[in-house]
């Protein structure tokens, strides 16, 4: 397990989230369920209390806590996205039964908030011209699902 591990606090949903979350990405698992002993507000006996799970690498807990809270987008885990195939895969699992935002953001069924940014983003961001750089900018302001080819139509100078 790393060092440090994001805690995700559900109400009777952790191991729903955690299944759901390693079906997405390759290199995760499901590592532990930790079952409540006895009836508790985090749960019945049996139910699940915690689950450890690793995303790609990246060790979780979720916590079935009992009350629910909401996330805030002030906190989000980034997927970084080889192609467009896996944006737009990752946005339609990811998204249903949640809400997409702005520039590559959604909030899941979970209330937990994704951003699904395809790897050429930061490379066209970071272009050492500030026009293109900016040209990319405009355009993913202008856009919910991040589209490569639209980003680098815009920083070639398509979209002017």
């Amino acid at each position: 397990m790393s060092k440090i591990a994001p805690c995700l606090w559900f109400d009777g949903e952790a191991e729903e989230a955690a299944k759901f979350y390693v079906s997405l990405l390759p290199g995760s698992r499901v590592e532990h369920v930790q079952r409540n002993v006895t009836d508790s507000p985090a749960g019945k006996a049996g139910s699940a209390l915690v689950v450890k799970f690793t995303l790609a690498g990246q060790s979780f807990l979720a916590l079935n806590g009992g009350t629910r809270f909401e996330y805030t987008p002030a906190i989000s885990f980034m997927i970084d996205c080889a192609d467009q195939a896996e944006v737009d895969r990752l946005w339609g699992a990811l998204s249903e039964g949640g809400a997409p935002q702005r520039c590559g953001w959604l909030c899941d069924r979970y209330g937990v908030s994704w951003q699904i940014v395809p790897k050429a983003l930061p490379e066209l961001l970071g272009d050492p011209d500030p026009v293109k750089a900016k040209r990319v900018m405009q355009a993913m302001l202008q856009m919910v699902k991040l589209d490569i080819a639209g980003l680098k139509a815009a920083h070639a100078g398509a979209n002017t």
